[in-house]
């Protein structure tokens, strides 16, 4: 089975080992996105809805890269430190996924890596049936 990789400019990216996608054979996974500058600093601090969209572009831009787009996805998880921000959020999320519907879990954890990060989405993709 073959393995490709979309490298990830992180600040966080050498420390830990990862990549922000990976594709083997018809499975793509995505792994959780913030919405962090190349420095580590959150862009829209405070802004969860902004921090999505964010997010929600790079995660297209990463599948863009291994031949798949948001038509594939058929699981998304959303990671907020706060959920009152769930709607906003929501709405970034249904602008990119309203029509592909796919499975999604939102819950509420703790801080994450940086703490004006509201945000983290991860996404699973496949393209089986393209």
């Amino acid at each position: 089975m073959s393995r490709r990789q979309v490298p990830i400019a992180s600040a966080w990216a050498t420390t830990i080992g990862y990549s922000r996608a990976v594709r083997a054979g018809d499975l793509v996974v995505v792994s959780g996105t913030t919405a962090s500058g190349p420095d580590g600093k959150a862009l829209h601090p405070g802004d969860a809805g902004k921090q999505a969209e964010v997010i929600l572009e790079r995660i297209v831009a990463a599948l863009a890269e291994l031949g798949a787009g948001p038509k594939h996805v058929i699981e998304t998880r959303i990671y907020l430190t706060d959920m009152t921000t769930w709607q906003d959020v929501g709405r970034a999320h249904g602008a990119v996924f309203a029509d592909v519907r796919p499975a999604t879990t939102i819950v509420q954890v703790g801080p994450l890596i940086s703490p004006d990060l509201l945000v983290e989405i991860s996404a699973t993709a496949s393209l089986a049936n393209d």
